[in-house]
């Protein structure tokens, strides 16, 4: 007999290994520094320093692009000399990012702290996610990665809400202050990692029976890491590249609401995340999570087509709790994807090529969200609002069929079935 697996914050904690628990344990001060920074560091390049909002728009883009340059090269030195060592390099380039940032009164020096933070967000993904799956393992990985996804949200959130409350234009000091703190608290998990965590190094090495060494062409060969990469894609497109683009120019613009409600659905979304990870991971858990990333899909394009009707009540209450429903439903849509996708991610990858697959999932993902303003930013510029619904919704519907064809392509194992449910699976496919 087999006992039913535990739900539940306390019990997934008693769950973890030490070491997970030790990972786990920084993410919600290092990311309320984010937080902290995150909504204001443009009107800090702007109304601080005085740049243009064109070319302090142009400096933000640095972060994506820089990071997306370096997470090839971040992926292959997580495979040869280990997550741990590339993660504590990561994190020293984001102190060093944001202190720089804080003191930059001329556009080149802001250049270079922007350019050192991009470095840690190009290595960031690939090494922290093949340092947890060389922790924990089967369902716990998957509970791992939605759990460390709501605690990266409420850093996130608190973070935001104190920023909100501390930074003032009138005093400059103030952001000074805030990216400081910022940069400090990088410093807590490069603690834990040359402490607690000193004996890890997250590094697999190439079983002798391999064959030839596999570089990123060979992987990106295999159907089901390309059908995985574009899914990745398409959902950062449709999601996470929209969110400081997309929605709020279309929330003002066709919705007509206040910048007030368009603050508060991000307080919204950060609610539902925190409030039904847990209850969604629990859900997830030994279902195919190809299937899961699909149910993801079809939520945003509720999401999108429920927004786009807010245009034909603009400026009213109704368009007001339109954008409020909106970023629910798109938060309910994110605990769906991080209870699948990165743990399909890593089942995937042979474990000694897991920074290679992290860091192609993570290429993927800056990708869309480089894409995602542009593109909406075109169509809403010359008033295709319909058309920008449209393309979303569309992107949705690619999503879900590229799960379907990721689903295809892998064993049920390594889609998040319990080894129970696959063997009988396997049964009845062979008495077919």
């Amino acid at each position: 007999m087999t006992s039913s697996p535990r739900s539940g914050a306390l019990a997934f904690w008693s769950d973890l290994p030490r070491d997970g628990r030790w990972l786990l344990s920084t993410v919600v001060v290092q990311f309320f520094g984010r937080g902290l920074t995150l909504p204001f560091t443009i009107i800090y390049l702007h109304e601080v320093r005085g740049f243009s909002l064109g070319l302090s728009g142009t400096l933000m883009g640095l972060i994506a692009v820089v990071g997306m340059l370096v997470t090839g090269p971040a992926g292959a030195l997580v495979d040869r000399y280990g997550a741990r060592r590339v993660m504590l390099t990561g994190l020293v380039f984001a102190v060093a990012g944001y202190v720089v940032l804080a003191f930059a009164t001329v556009p080149a020096v802001a250049a270079l702290g922007l350019a050192l933070f991009g470095v840690q967000l190009g290595v960031g993904w690939p090494s922290v996610n093949a340092l947890v799956a060389t922790v924990v393992d089967g369902d716990l990985r998957q509970r791992y990665y939605g759990v460390n996804f709501a605690l990266l949200n409420l850093g996130i959130g608190v973070g935001g809400v104190v920023g909100g409350f501390v930074v003032d234009v009138e005093r400059p000091g103030t952001f000074v202050m805030a990216f400081l703190v910022n940069a400090a608290t990088f410093a807590l998990p490069v603690a834990v990692l040359m402490g607690p965590l000193r004996h890890l190094h997250g590094r697999v090495d190439r079983p002798e029976d391999s064959g030839v060494a596999e570089g990123y062409l060979t992987i990106l060969r295999r159907p089901e890491v390309l059908w995985l990469a574009g899914l990745g894609l398409v959902a950062a497109f449709v999601g996470y590249g929209q969110m400081e683009g997309g929605f709020p120019a279309f929330a003002r613009l066709v919705a007509e609401v206040s910048t007030r409600a368009v603050g508060f659905a991000f307080v919204v979304n950060t609610v539902v995340i925190v409030a039904l990870q847990f209850w969604v991971m629990n859900r997830a858990s030994g279902r195919r999570r190809t299937r899961v990333l699909a149910l993801m899909a079809v939520i945003w394009a509720a999401a999108w087509l429920l927004l786009g009707g807010s245009g034909l009540v603009p400026g009213g209450t109704a368009a007001v709790v339109i954008v409020l429903v909106f970023h629910g439903l798109f938060g309910l849509g994110e605990t769906l994807m991080q209870s699948a996708l990165p743990a399909l991610t890593n089942d995937m990858a042979p474990a000694h090529l897991r920074g290679r697959y992290n860091a192609i999932s993570s290429g993927a993902f800056q990708g869309g969200t480089i894409a995602g303003p542009v593109v909406a930013g075109l169509l809403l510029e010359r008033g295709w609002a319909g058309g920008f619904i449209a393309v979303m919704v569309v992107g949705c519907a690619g999503i879900a069929a590229m799960a379907f064809a990721v689903g295809r392509r892998v064993t049920p194992e390594v889609d998040g079935v319990r080894l129970a449910t696959a063997a009988a699976l396997s049964r009845s496919g062979e008495g077919a």
